[in-house]
């Protein structure tokens, strides 16, 4: 006997319960999550749609008490139903339980209260009305008056605007109602995010030879049977958001819908307004700093086809389209379309997963491709499709590499060079713009010496180690501890320590050395309210501001043509991350940084200041060499045994007891140690989490590697039973990551 787990029609129901039913023998085959079924439900057995999360043969109930489904219901596959089958595949591949799966692609859980707004309408006879406003003029009724004189002209007002500014209160509008002069009506509307500056432009769509070349090689991919994503490799400046414009203008055309992902909430803003002026409100936007009704009202106006572009970072990916057409992945390399939380998938894969059950297309763009999609356009697995020029033709910024440990022999220890510092003065001079970039995300405290640039890194694992209380230097990969040393281990410098500057100080030095010059900071306190990201780029883009200085949020996506000069404060702080990807996010943050100077008519200048200028992953960075990069890090990649050239699974431990959560993951350890052979599997660790304790909760992580991913899922899998039947597990918290 199996049974089906279902949840009751979505728009009536909240997604965190779900109901047991048993699937008749003739219906098995055709029963699986996402199909949309026909049950009873409640005491009066009203037949009610319900979907379909689950099929097992373990019945939760009493076998008597559980109910049969009905029907399947063939025709009626509902955007809904298309999005609970992704989350069942989400489940399967990234790890979780099926309700953490829904509530990631059903976002709104709760029912938000539709906004209304009050109207009165005029429906009487006109004739008739203006006898009566003869009549009411110079009354003493001069409310009934104003009233009928107003909706006499306009046909229609605002419930609030009759009341509040015309005085018709509930006795004036019941004797117009009972004369059947007017009528009152309720009207949804919807609470639209803030679109005050955005204009829709009666603009041609110009694309250049090599983008028309692109666009076809595109348009004869998606004539295929079975379309392959397209990874659009185009570097800083070359127009890529063009092509992808007009691959949105044709399926618009065809009536479909489009999602566009971009990596961070603070590109959001210059993007929507690029595709705003080309496609007006078909265009709509969703991030986290929209309220939940705004939230709310975009996924309805979506369900309803009333707009057909969506824009936002990585949860616009489950927007309901009904007729889903298109995925744009922007800046397809960030790290920030990997989610932190249970289940811990990733949008690329992802949103070729939706597109593959919807019969779209994905397209992917960057100008610094992730090494995973590069190796697999690579492969043929993705189509590759390139823009080697900048559009107009326009030269690469000039880059310089500035050594901090020569600074340092000068006599400089300022957080900016001699050069950045003459740099900025010819900049201010030219009444040209700047923008300072530090890479502080990712920074973990490790540990460098100031004159010979030497990093203290694990014997084990070719990560930096981390700098912890009581002067201890930790791997997060393999638990390896070593005590700080007084002096460096490779010049016996005296110089070692970690980075301290931060974005407020380099503020201060500016303030100091350039008081004439007008400094904007972007980072995490200058944007925690709602609109924050939009005011501070409109105000550097209306040259409010000579400088921009922030985290890596400023160099992502921008374009401002007055920029003529970018200044990377420190390469280190990515380089030197715990983390095998920073060769790959360093030149990455380096190239996007650098691409976001000369983007005008002006020639642009960068400056990389680091104390590893020799590093490839900065000397391709300078001469935006992709190929140089990708063979050296791929060499590392195949050495080490990471991804792309195997792949990672990550099982983290958190627990409020330490002694509790270190036995488990001894316990998980052994588990897996008994389960496969030691030969096919590469472990590392338990040991504790880069943060190791967060609230009073205690982290720990345990890495397995291997060629095959079907054969880290298979042993996912077996450690899921193994930890559901074994209630030492249930005060710990255990999350996968697949990579």
């Amino acid at each position: 006997m199996t049974y089906a787990d279902v949840i009751i029609d979505i728009s009536h129901e909240k997604v965190d319960r779900d109901f047991q039913y048993r699937i008749p023998d003739e219906l098995e085959q055709e029963i699986k999550p996402g199909v949309v079924v026909t049950v009873p439900f409640g005491k009066g057995n009203t037949l009610r749609k319900g979907y379909v999360i689950g099929v097992t043969e373990k019945a939760k109930y009493d076998t008597s008490r559980i109910k049969m489904i009905q029907s399947v219901s063939t025709d009626d596959e509902t955007t809904e139903s298309r999005l609970i089958a992704l989350a069942a595949w989400m489940k399967e591949t990234y790890g979780s339980t099926m309700i953490q799966a829904l509530k990631t692609v059903l976002p709104v859980k709760d029912k938000i209260r539709a906004k209304e707004k009050r109207l009165i309408f005029f429906c009487g006879e006109r004739q008739a009305a203006e006898e009566l406003l003869e009549e009411l003029s110079g009354s003493r009724f001069r409310a009934r008056e104003r009233f009928l004189r107003a909706i006499l002209e306009a046909g229609r007002l605002e419930y609030t605007y009759a009341s509040k500014e015309l005085g018709a209160g509930a006795s004036v509008l019941d004797f117009f109602e009972k004369k059947g002069m007017i009528r009152l009506e309720n009207q949804e509307m919807y609470r639209i995010p803030n679109q005050a500056d955005l204009v829709k432009e009666d603009c041609e769509l110009c694309l250049n030879a090599e983008q028309n070349v692109a666009v076809k090689q595109i348009f004869r991919e998606w004539k295929e049977q079975e379309p392959r994503p397209v990874l659009l490799f185009g570097v800083t400046g070359s127009g890529k958001t063009q092509v992808y414009m007009r691959l949105i203008q044709q399926v618009i055309q065809e009536g479909k819908q489009a999602i566009v992902l971009i990596p961070e909430i603070a590109l959001t803003y210059q993007t929507v307004r690029r595709f705003y002026a080309m496609f007006g409100d078909k265009v709509s936007v969703l991030n986290s700093r929209l309220s939940q009704g705004e939230r709310y009202d975009q996924f309805k106006r979506a369900k309803r086809g009333e707009v057909q572009v969506m824009v936002g970072p990585r949860s616009a990916l489950f927007t309901p389209f009904s007729n889903l057409g298109l995925i744009v992945i922007d800046e397809e390399h960030e790290s920030t379309y990997k989610s932190e939380n249970t289940p811990r998938y990733h949008a690329r894969e992802t949103a070729i997963q939706r597109a593959r059950m919807e019969h779209a297309n994905v397209v992917m763009g960057s100008a610094t491709p992730s090494l995973s999609a590069y190796s697999r356009a690579e492969s043929g697995e993705y189509l590759l499709v390139k823009l080697n020029a900048r559009y107009e033709e326009r030269p690469l910024p000039q880059v310089s590499i500035v050594d901090l440990r020569e600074e340092l022999k000068k006599g400089n220890r300022s957080v900016l060079s001699m050069e950045l510092k003459a740099s900025l003065s010819e900049t201010l001079r030219k009444k040209e713009q700047a923008m300072l970039f530090l890479n502080r995300r990712g920074y973990a405290g490790f540990v460098s010496c100031r004159a010979c640039g030497h990093v203290m890194k694990c014997p084990h694992c070719d990560v930096s180690l981390s700098e912890h209380n009581g002067r201890r230097l930790i791997c997060h990969y393999c638990g390896y501890e070593t005590v700080k040393p007084q002096v460096c281990p490779s010049c016996g410098s005296p110089h070692i320590g970690g980075f301290k500057a931060g974005t407020q100080q380099i503020e201060k030095v500016l303030e100091k050395d350039f008081p004439e010059a007008r400094v904007l900071r972007m980072d995490f306190d200058t944007t925690r309210t709602k609109d924050s990201y939009e005011k501070i780029l409109a105000a550097f883009s209306r040259h409010e501001a000579d400088i921009l200085v922030g985290t890596q949020m400023i160099v992502k996506g921008h374009d401002f043509p007055d920029v003529t000069l970018v200044g990377v404060i420190a390469a280190d702080l990515s380089l030197n991350m715990d983390d095998y990807h920073c060769g790959e996010r360093t030149f990455q943050l380096l190239t996007q940084a650098v691409g976001r100077a000369g983007r005008g008519v002006k020639p642009g200048h960068a400056v990389i200041q680091t104390y590893q200028p020799e590093h490839y992953s900065i000397r391709a960075a300078a001469t935006q060499d992709y190929a140089e990069f990708y063979k050296e890090e791929m060499g590392y990649r195949l050495l080490m045994d990471y991804p792309p050239a195997a792949h990672i699974m990550t099982i983290f431990g958190a627990c409020q007891d330490e002694e509790l959560l270190k036995k488990a993951m001894y316990y998980i350890e052994a588990f897996i140690c008994r389960v496969s052979p030691k030969e096919e599997l590469h472990m590392i660790g338990p040991a504790a989490a880069s943060v190791g304790k967060v609230k009073d909760v205690y982290r720990q992580v345990l890495h397995l590697k291997n060629v095959d991913m079907a054969f880290l899922t298979a042993v996912r899998e077996k450690l899921e039973q193994y930890i559901e039947i074994n209630s030492g597990f249930r005060k710990i918290y255990i999350q996968f990551d697949m990579s």
